[in-house]
């Protein structure tokens, strides 16, 4: 990405390194169970897109199919029409997530993800910047469904909350507030631009 040169990247966002069977790794959510971190990860997920962005000249989207179909489209034509460096990071519920509703209902747990806040939906297109307008969209709107009972329906964080509760209820808590964190500094890049201006 850092090249400059047209490639596109299309990341799968799992939140574990799955084709190694689930261990936990800097894209594990706070609290999660995975390998590595049995009593729950303690450290925030890093934030790919954010990270991509800081290059300045690197389209980006977040997306996720069962959430947007459109956005998801969208994301995909801006990102091939764009020339140079482009990343789709795509949230992509794995078999290591447990969902507790089976993995024939992964798209409705992406809607889930986004409804509660728990997965955002964006775009940032340099190009637009250079027409003189906001290069970052938040396309998801603001959280309308339960961010904890999101939680509890995967193995992954319900597992936790049987095993030590108080430590679980104190995790989530703080996975909630990263959340919020996030789609707050998003919420920033939106409005922002024009304050600049």
């Amino acid at each position: 990405l850092a090249s400059g040169k047209n490639v596109n990247v299309f990341v799968f966002d799992t939140e574990v390194y799955s084709n190694t069977g689930g261990q936990s790794s800097k894209a594990t959510p706070l609290a999660a169970m995975a390998k590595f971190a049995a009593a729950g990860k303690r450290s925030r997920k890093k934030d790919l897109g954010m990270m991509a962005m800081s290059y300045g000249n690197v389209y980006v989207a977040q997306v996720a199919i069962g959430a947007d179909y459109n956005q998801f489209v969208k994301a995909i034509v801006e990102a091939e029409a764009y020339d140079g460096p482009s990343l789709i990071i795509c949230y992509a519920p794995c078999i290591n997530h447990g969902l507790k509703c089976g993995m024939g209902k992964t798209i409705q747990n992406e809607a889930d993800a986004v409804k509660c806040g728990y997965w955002h939906l964006y775009r940032h297109n340099p190009e637009l910047k250079e027409q003189g307008k906001n290069p970052f969209t938040l396309d998801s709107k603001e959280p309308t469904e339960s961010f904890q009972d999101f939680l509890k329906g995967e193995v992954r964080y319900a597992s936790l909350a049987k095993a030590a509760p108080d430590v679980a209820e104190e995790l989530f808590a703080k996975t909630e507030k990263d959340a919020k964190e996030r789609r707050l500094s998003y919420v920033r890049l939106q409005k922002g631009f024009e304050d600049v201006k």
